[in-house]
């Protein structure tokens, strides 16, 4: 394959610990832009179609719909980098989560729900490729360093996806003197940075990490003449990894998408669940590193089993904050992020343990979809659950809900 070539330089493979420094740089870069893409639209998606539909009840439905979107992009960049490698998958999931953006702004302006709920499920590629980019993190990584390395490229989102949600309003002004509606005045933020990340990963992220990584596994191949080693826990690693992070992207996009319109029914306008959404992004994101070197120090299945019990606690505290309490549901919101910042980066090193080089983009690619299937769930069934019971009610759900994870793990545990 000719795009191979360039990883299979003897110079390169000489220095690997060099090209992952790089890699990290330039995937740290395109973070921090693809955050904000995403922050940007979690922000007011909600809200947006809650205004052009006068329904709380489907307020859920663009979450669900840009996570459904992202189960789709997930699949297409996970077998693009398998072919093809790293940049040019995740450069074009980015380039199609800009082009979605820039469509949920002509939907607005044109007041057309069935465009934009399309243009919302377009924009879901970004959200798809922002999470494929920390498996490129890990890629060259030693197996000891593995959730460190995830961990460094999730932290960078943390700079873009907290300055995005507090954007919203001077974004929502410049779209009024634009002449397009306030609350599409995020995506004009959001494609820009989905396209600027685009930009960084096409012309930088070079060597590609996927190819490189093979490179180096077939010349250690044909040195020892030693087929690889096998993981020893097979599918059973797979299935529990897909499982912590199923869960946790499940309970954590159910109680996020509809805070912000809580908040909004209690008279709070979208400064204050900006404020709140930011503080969310940014203990989904800037914690990472503590967590990475928690997971590599004391283990997966430990850091696991307290997303779940961190999760409880988000649940509890949301259910039971006043709906006037900016404080409570900010301090809720940065626990729902912190235990799916744990869920994320445990599931993640448990998944890139497991699979071998040779069919890991694809089935991590095929992981991802069923985390955004969850999501989108989730999202889904967040605004109806809320219509029909209470913000509280589908808080306490989804803490207990996220409890099903000690078991996996107890089990699991067991098993090894």
């Amino acid at each position: 394959m000719t795009n191979a070539a360039p990883a299979a330089r003897p110079g390169l493979i000489s220095d690997p610990a060099r090209a992952q420094r790089r890699i990290l740089h330039v995937l740290v870069a395109s973070q921090i832009f693809s955050g904000a893409g995403l922050a940007a639209g979690v922000t007011v998606g909600a809200l947006l179609a809650q205004d052009m539909l006068g329904s709380t009840s489907l307020a859920g439905l663009p979450s669900a719909l840009f996570t459904a979107g992202s189960a789709l992009a997930a699949v297409a960049v996970g077998r693009v980098s398998q072919a093809r490698g790293r940049r040019p998958g995740l450069a074009a999931g980015y380039l199609t989560g800009a082009i979605g953006s820039a469509g949920v702004i002509v939907a607005a302006v044109l007041d057309n729900p069935v465009l934009l709920f399309l243009a919302l499920f377009v924009y879901g590629a970004g959200t798809a490729t922002n999470l494929q980019a920390r498996y490129a993190g890990a890629d060259l990584a030693a197996p000891g360093h593995r959730a460190r390395a995830v961990s460094t490229v999730l932290v960078a989102t943390t700079l873009g996806g907290v300055a995005g949600p507090n954007l919203a309003a001077p974004t929502g002004t410049l779209a009024e003197h634009l002449g397009i509606p306030n609350l599409a005045g995020p995506f004009i933020l959001s494609g820009l940075a989905y396209a600027l990340a685009a930009l960084v990963l096409a012309l930088w992220l070079r060597p590609d990490p996927l190819l490189l990584a093979r490179s180096l596994a077939q010349a250690k191949q044909d040195g020892t003449a030693t087929a690889p080693a096998s993981s020893d826990e097979g599918s059973g690693g797979v299935v529990l990894g897909a499982l912590v992070m199923i869960l946790t992207q499940l309970v954590m996009v159910a109680i996020m998408t509809m805070t912000p319109v809580h908040m909004h029914d209690h008279g709070h306008g979208t400064a204050a669940s900006g404020l709140v959404i930011a503080i969310h992004i940014g203990a989904m994101y800037l914690p990472s590193p503590l967590t990475g070197w928690l997971v590599d120090r004391y283990g997966r299945m430990k850091i696991a089993a307290a997303s779940g019990i961190t999760l409880l606690a988000a649940g509890i505290l949301a259910a039971l904050a006043p709906g006037d309490s900016v404080g409570l549901l900010a301090l809720a919101l940065a626990l729902l992020g912190l235990g799916w910042n744990l869920g994320l980066v445990s599931g993640t090193a448990i998944i890139t343990d497991t699979v071998p080089l040779a069919t890991r983009a694809k089935t991590q690619g095929l992981v991802d979809v069923s985390i955004a299937i969850a999501g989108a769930t989730g999202g889904m069934a967040s605004g109806i659950m809320v219509a029909a019971t209470s913000y509280p009610a589908l808080a306490l759900t989804g803490g207990i809900l996220s409890l099903a994870l000690l078991p996996a793990v107890a089990a699991a545990a067991y098993r090894r």
